[in-house]
């Protein structure tokens, strides 16, 4: 993520962190690129204990016998299919391409390792071409192959129509997908994916990641699980915590309104949703804060009715008289107004007038 730079110790935190939460893939690192990110990408696949550790490599033999080097279980290896990046990136044919990815694919096969093939903007690619790609890597001896919107131009349809193409056109290995997020439908484009046959998803903890990121593990996981009905084989309650041990190491706060994490993302205001919530949570939930660590939250302001000081005032042990009800919906909707923040604090300060108030007339 541009602006963010990680220690080896971060790396390795981090990437425990995710063999912890239970991934399938941890992409630990481009080894080939210093020393420091070797050995993080080394330390991570040493640890890590149940999933199996990538590491990326341009499609030319040094970055691959980085890769190696440092002791991982696959080397994702990638070069560019477009014309676009062709042209202008690699200054390669489509015949100068074919032969590199036959190359580096099976001198990663001679190796001793597995290896997962990307064609690098899939997505922009001409199809036919595209197909050609992937079926000289899977012949060359690639285990994998994904297929990358670099650029986060594809959308839930055009992403379900690609997939369901290259499917009926290649042997049966299994297929990533590898969403950006430039237009806001990363997320999206991956769900789609996964239900036209898409084997696995690239995700990033957060969406962080290159320009506006990538799909978000927290979001793909839960819309699989809670939406797509599927046993995504994460420990989902420790989703939130994951979520904040990135941002802290990344240095970011997560906006309020993060889908699945966010501080808000179970937080209600309304009278009306409070209301709801407290009856019966699926009312205005899609899933129970518990399932992916987070906590539900009642927020005093504007918008809150009695329902929600109540439970407020419960929460607090103080018994909710319906005069100090009353007195404390119209001053939090006063506090409010002049945007103070009603935490519990202001609350018990609210309580302590309206005990004066009343002290007073008596």
């Amino acid at each position: 993520m541009p602006g963010v730079s990680l220690t080896v110790h971060e790396k390795v935190e981090i990437g425990l962190a995710l063999d912890d939460l239970g991934v399938d893939y941890i992409e630990a690192g481009f080894a080939a690129v210093s020393p420091e990110e070797a050995e993080a990408v080394r330390r991570i696949a040493r640890d890590a204990s149940r999933a199996v550790v990538a590491s990326l490599a341009r499609a030319n033999k040094a970055d691959v016998d980085a890769a190696v080097d440092a002791d991982v279980d696959m080397v994702h290896v990638f070069i560019a299919t477009s014309d676009l990046h062709m042209r202008y990136k690699l200054r390669m044919d489509r015949g100068e391409v074919l032969r590199r990815i036959a190359e580096s694919v099976e001198y990663a096969k001679s190796r001793g390792v597995k290896v997962l093939f990307s064609a690098e903007d899939a997505t922009r690619s001409d199809l036919s071409f595209l197909a050609e790609a992937f079926k000289t890597a899977i012949e060359a001896g690639a285990d994998e192959i994904n297929v990358p919107d670099t650029v986060g131009v594809m959308t839930p349809g055009r992403m379900r129509h690609l997939v369901e193409y290259l499917k009926a056109r290649l042997p049966p290995v299994p297929m990533h997908v590898h969403c950006h997020d430039d237009f806001g439908m990363a997320v999206a484009n991956t769900i789609a994916a996964i239900e036209a046959g898409a084997d696995v998803a690239q995700v990033t903890v957060n969406g962080f990641g290159e320009r506006g990121g990538n799909a978000a593990l927290e979001e793909v996981a839960a819309a699989a699980r809670f939406l797509l009905g599927m046993e995504v084989g994460l420990r989902l309650e420790r989703l939130y915590e994951t979520s904040r041990l990135v941002a802290r190491l990344f240095g970011i706060q997560l906006q309020p309104n993060k889908a699945v994490v966010g501080d808000n993302a179970f937080s209600h205001e309304s009278g009306i949703h409070v209301h709801g919530v407290l009856n019966n949570p699926f009312t205005y939930e899609p899933m129970t804060p518990e399932a992916v660590g987070n906590r539900r939250r009642i927020v005093l302001g504007k918008h809150s009715g009695r329902h929600s000081v109540e439970w407020a005032l419960r929460q607090m042990g103080i018994e909710p008289e319906p005069k100090l009800v009353d007195y404390l919906v119209s001053r939090i909707k006063d506090y409010a107004m002049r945007k103070r923040p009603v935490d519990e604090a202001a609350l018990r300060r609210m309580v302590e007038e309206f005990r004066g108030v009343v002290l007073i007339r008596t």
